[in-house]
């Protein structure tokens, strides 16, 4: 049985987040980091971004669940709503390439 929290190999602990679309736990390195910068989502390729982040697996069914159940709002404890565009655009292009 796996232990939560450990990777496969080499049973070395590994951070665990939470997909704020499809609310899967799992390992922070398969999920991209998200952060609200004016009113506007963008994904932290580097980790480095400063404010709350939010973790999402880079796929656009796990965006569209978000949307749908608005966990953004949440996620980011922000008042109103939040510009998801530039987020889409990403991830469009990841799928394309």
């Amino acid at each position: 049985m796996r232990r939560q929290g450990k990777l496969d190999s080499g049973d070395l602990a590994a951070p665990l987040r939470t997909c704020v679309g499809c609310r899967v736990r799992t390992v922070k390195s398969e999920l991209l980091r998200l952060v609200v910068i004016e009113g506007v989502i963008v994904p932290d390729l580097r980790g480095r971004l400063p404010g709350r982040g939010a973790s999402l697996h880079p796929a656009l069914g796990c965006l569209e669940l978000a949307e749908r159940r608005r966990a953004f709002s949440r996620a980011f404890r922000a008042q109103g709503a939040l510009d998801a565009a530039y987020l889409r655009a990403h991830l469009e292009g990841l799928d394309s390439g």
